[in-house]
């Protein structure tokens, strides 16, 4: 089902360019041939509609057709972070319960062989058609868990359908369009690229990764590459913003940019706005567990550097409501998820209302809502969803590591960034606790500072000080 738009611009135009990576690109024909080779090497291994692959490739065209593979054979793709330790990797593996890894080359060494299959070596066929429900499972995307563990966010068909057909209206795609990507597939921002992109005809332009961290020559290659649209992070856009070389670099073809994931400098979003004024600017916003459920349009004359950005309307038929006791957004809609994804089984995640709690306290001022922190702990770190409680179940878990807590402190390059404070035996030192961290956890997730305390500040009743702790920490 969620391919769908995808098989129709297959017969409209299949000689039409669909991705482009480098020097290669693949027409719509050739990505539906391709994809169609993997579908059919899956159902030969015996996989049923909904069960979960995990697809161990990184964001690209052959990650592409891996994913679109995996739907054609009416299967859930689990896509894996590569940056990510292996024992995360396992985790996420034996969690979902895949019954299958796609990949290229060589099998990763903690992976069981039996699972791997090279995407390469899947024989030109055609898969045998097979019946997908709306309901269906497309995708679990792992998130920081507040267990200490990851957490998969089951998405159905029907959920991403929802989100990838409102956007494409929003945005007017066309087959015209020549749109930039950056976001990995273990990243929501994701479902954007591969399915209103690809659903409206147009074409999918791989943004190279050595980019991101030379701005000029990345608002070089959106000219060059003649890019209309592009949905990406704030951090990114802020560092095009300052170090892009914009106002000497012709963007003429750039009809719009999208961030989400965390929250735009007002700053920063006022000098983008004032050099690309003729680009349109959307704030989407939403966590994984909703994809977009409220989206702004920018108003340029509505930006005052003293002032965060609103978060709008409600986006994609979402229905949104503020309990009134803590200020929390609470959403239902056509693109939520369907649960959490735990030990190979769904668990439904609405509360008793059958509204989904966000954890995200929020305002309406003037009729637009606003956003005012999270409720909870988890932290937003250039993008991605951290759990302070994931990474204290690691430190806690090494000799020497009496105590910890993780704080989050703001970033204006990306968002927050976690600390660890620390209590540790003699024995032990920073370096010791910073190696074992690299080990066990993604690049994102390792503390940005620590501090060593003889004790943690603790309440009467026992538990940890949380505003004492911040105190201590920013003295």
């Amino acid at each position: 089902m969620l391919l769908d738009g995808f098989v129709r611009q297959c017969r409209l135009q299949p000689d039409a360019l669909a991705l482009a990576e480098s020097d290669s690109q693949l027409t719509y024909a050739e990505l539906l041939s391709r994809a169609q080779a993997v579908a059919a090497a899956l159902l030969t291994r015996g996989i049923q509609t909904g069960q979960p692959v995990a697809i161990h490739i990184d964001r690209g065209m052959d990650a592409v057709v891996a994913v679109f593979g995996v739907l054609l054979a009416g299967a859930c793709y689990v896509p894996l972070d590569l940056k990510n330790p292996s024992a995360r990797l396992l985790f996420i593996v034996g969690d979902a319960q895949v019954k299958a890894v796609l990949g290229l080359g060589e099998v990763p060494i903690w992976l069981d062989a039996g699972l791997w299959l090279d995407i390469a070596d899947c024989a030109d066929a055609l898969p045998q058609p097979v019946e997908i429900l709306p309901a269906g499972l497309a995708a679990i995307l792992y998130t920081s868990g507040s267990t200490g563990q990851p957490r998969g966010v089951a998405l159905s068909h029907a959920a991403i359908a929802a989100f990838a057909g409102w956007a494409a209206d929003l945005l007017a795609l066309t087959p015209q369009d020549r749109i930039a990507s950056s976001a990995p597939l273990f990243f929501d921002l994701s479902t954007f690229d591969l399915y209103a992109v690809l659903g409206a005809g147009a074409s999918l332009h791989f943004l190279p990764a050595k980019l991101t961290l030379a701005p000029a020559r990345l608002s070089a290659w959106l000219g060059e590459q003649a890019i209309s649209g592009w949905y990406t992070v704030p951090s990114l856009l802020a560092f095009l913003a300052y170090k892009g070389n914009l106002a000497q670099t012709a963007l003429a073809s750039l009809r719009f940019l999208i961030f989400a994931g965390e929250v735009f400098p007002t700053p920063a979003l006022i000098d983008l706005a004032a050099a690309l004024p003729g680009t349109a600017l959307y704030n989407f916003f939403g966590p994984t567990e909703t994809n977009v459920c409220c989206y702004w349009p920018v108003r340029r004359e509505q930006l005052q550097a003293g002032q965060s950005i609103p978060i709008g309307q409600p986006a994609a038929g979402c229905e949104l409501h503020i309990d009134a006791d803590s200020g929390e957004l609470w959403v239902r809609g056509p693109t939520l998820a369907s649960g959490y994804w735990r030990n190979g089984s769904l668990e439904p995640f609405l509360n008793r209302q059958g509204w989904y709690a966000s954890g995200d306290r929020v305002s309406i001022e003037q009729g637009e809502y606003r956003f005012h922190g999270r409720l909870g702990r988890m932290l937003k770190c250039s993008g991605y969803r951290v759990e302070p409680a994931e990474i204290e179940a690691v430190a806690n878990a090494i000799d020497g590591v009496r105590d910890c807590a993780v704080l989050g402190v703001d970033d204006p390059t990306a968002g927050q960034r976690p600390v660890l404070v620390v209590v540790l035996a003699p024995e032990m030192d920073v370096a010791g606790i910073r190696k074992v961290l690299a080990r066990q956890l993604p690049p994102y997730m390792q503390p940005s500072r620590y501090l060593v305390l003889d004790a943690l500040p603790r309440l009467p009743n026992g538990k940890l000080d949380y505003q004492r702790l911040k105190e201590i920490f920013d003295t």
